[in-house]
């Protein structure tokens, strides 16, 4: 597997040059500083290339062509956006990125609610809180006919929350959740977020998955031509949020998705963290159902807590899924394939320096040093005894 790091740009805390000591050589970025649906100019492109391999580093995912909410939506003219997405994924193939990671998840990309949660050891993990999302939803937002989608259990915990939340802990709670987490491309205020939120009052999961194969039947050629793979990556959490629709948390709906077009470019971002919350997932299952339709992977994970839909997430080798066997598999998978697959570690713990100093939530340089460490020592015990 290719040992890679997620990097935001010039201005991530973590540089370049701290990414090259970890001893990773990929780099898994985006231009992010490009608005939603806009065309990357292959230039700008070809210059954030220059400036990695500068560094002595190889740029190896695209991580992420942001899917337009239009098209999620099948809004009129959604067809121009996706078109701009086709010509992105043409153009950074051209410059040798050639495996490109996205989403279909619905106004939101992954949601937390806590972002230093603080464990035993004294470090802070990214943290999903049923009761304070749920508390969000009906007495913050406020969304309407929300309270048909919460059990009498579920209100009482809800207003529990809201009754110890100070007016600090409800404005950061917000913040967490529509302001927009790392890589994600949209944030929001209350107001616009209700405004997102109706656009999609037609659309359910039978309309969001038509929509993706409409998607697909346009960027899957132009990927194809350009020799590119596309790798979507599972929703996160992996259920309907906001009475939004979600269509990519079960080995199930992979499947579906892999048969609305049979091209291998029509493929799989395996993210552990995200599948791994959902208790009926198998993930080496997972690995061997979809085969060499996975282009890439993120390797983390998660601990689900009291509340089966509340999570945070643990230390890589920890959690509720064994890191060891999705390994294994993934090496089978790589071995029979022929081929070598991206991975990063993901969701960091801040321990150390990194409680002090300045990161991104999420991806905190020496959390996820620790976490490549572990993942390449499992790399490394898998490829020992599979070849004795």
């Amino acid at each position: 597997m290719i040992e890679s790091w997620r990097w935001f740009g010039p201005h991530d805390p973590v540089s370049l040059t701290d990414v090259r000591q970890t001893g990773a050589t990929g780099i898994v970025t985006a231009l992010h500083e490009i608005p939603n649906g806009t065309f990357w100019p292959e230039e700008e492109i070809a210059a954030r290339r220059r400036m990695i391999e500068a560094a002595g580093l190889s740029w190896v995912v695209a991580e992420s062509i942001p899917v337009h909410e239009d098209i999620k939506t099948g809004a009129p003219g959604w067809e121009e956006w996706a078109r701009n997405w086709a010509d992105t994924a043409r153009a950074l193939a051209h410059q040798g990125v050639k495996t490109i990671c996205y989403n279909f998840m619905p106004v939101l990309d992954w949601t937390r609610t806590d972002l230093d949660f603080e464990l035993q050891d004294g470090a802070t993990a990214l943290r999903f809180e049923f009761a304070a999302y749920a508390a969000f939803d009906l007495f913050i937002l406020e969304r309407d006919g929300a309270e048909a989608e919460y059990s009498a259990d579920d209100i009482a915990a809800a207003e529990a929350f809201m009754g110890s939340a100070s007016t600090q802990d409800r404005d950061r709670l917000t913040a967490n959740i529509i302001a927009g987490l790392p890589g994600s491309e949209e944030s929001y205020t209350l107001e616009t977020f209700r405004e997102r939120l109706a656009a999609y009052r037609n659309v359910g999961r039978q309309e969001l998955f038509q929509n993706l194969r409409n998607f697909l039947d346009i960027v899957v050629p132009a990927a194809e031509e350009a020799g590119a793979v596309l790798a979507i990556h599972p929703d996160d959490p992996p259920r309907s949020l906001f009475g939004l629709p979600r269509i990519a948390g079960t080995l199930a709906d992979l499947l579906h998705i892999a048969s609305m077009n049979p091209s291998p470019a029509n493929g799989f971002t395996l993210c552990t963290g995200s599948l791994g919350v959902h208790p009926d997932n198998d993930l080496p299952a997972i690995v061997r159902a979809l085969g060499d339709r996975i282009h890439f992977a993120h390797l983390r994970a998660t601990r689900r807590e009291g509340d089966p839909r509340s999570f945070y997430e643990d230390a890589h080798l920890a959690g509720d899924i064994d890191i060891v066997s999705i390994v294994r598999e993934m090496r089978h998978l790589e071995t029979g394939a022929g081929k070598q697959i991206p991975m990063r570690p993901d969701h960091g713990h801040r321990i150390l320096n990194d409680l002090t100093g300045t990161s991104t939530p999420g991806y905190p340089a020496i959390g996820r040093l620790r976490g490549l460490s572990e993942l390449r020592g499992v790399l490394k015990a898998v490829n020992y005894f599979e070849g004795h």
